[in-house]
């Protein structure tokens, strides 16, 4: 059975130009990961929830914010594990020192018998959209991409004519 993910690419306009918020994995895996490594803030789901539900769910875990706006569906992509992740885009706004993620527990390190916990998300950053381009992870591209399609008519022009 095929795993699924479901999360929300938030995303505002500053200074002309349309920034989405991407979250940093937390743990010691990920901690010195940049480029590649970002993600829409997401997380499984199984039968006995909706994909909308799951994604607004896990933004709420996440982040540590509730997502009541109408959520626009940017569809679905497959990441290299196999994983589908199921996304949707709203336009808002979010304080990245407010950041409140849930925690998670690994045996760390590795075979020391030791548990430790650290934050799912360690950090989350506004990016332009080029920028998230190069930090997003490659399977969630397409999703960044979607959204970028929709932005496009909303995009800044000159009512002047020639």
């Amino acid at each position: 059975m095929t795993v699924r993910s479901a999360g929300i690419l938030l995303y505002r306009r500053r200074a002309g130009a349309f920034e989405v918020l991407l979250a940093h994995p937390g743990g010691p895996f990920w901690q010195r990961r940049d480029a590649g490594a970002w993600t829409i803030p997401k997380g499984e789901f199984g039968e006995d929830e909706s994909a909308e539900e799951a994604a607004r769910r896990e933004f709420r875990e996440e982040i540590g914010v509730d997502v009541t706006a109408a959520l626009t569906p940017l569809g679905e992509a497959k990441q290299k594990s196999g994983k589908l992740v199921i996304a949707f885009a709203v336009e808002g706004d979010f304080d990245v020192s407010r950041l409140a993620s849930n925690l998670f527990e690994i045996e760390w390190p590795p075979r020391s018998g030791r548990r430790e916990s650290f934050p799912e998300i360690d950090r989350v950053e506004w990016m332009r959209l080029e920028r998230a381009r190069d930090r997003i992870l490659a399977g969630q591209l397409p999703l960044l991409e979607r959204l970028a399609e929709l932005l496009v008519p909303w995009q800044p022009h000159s009512d002047v004519t020639t």
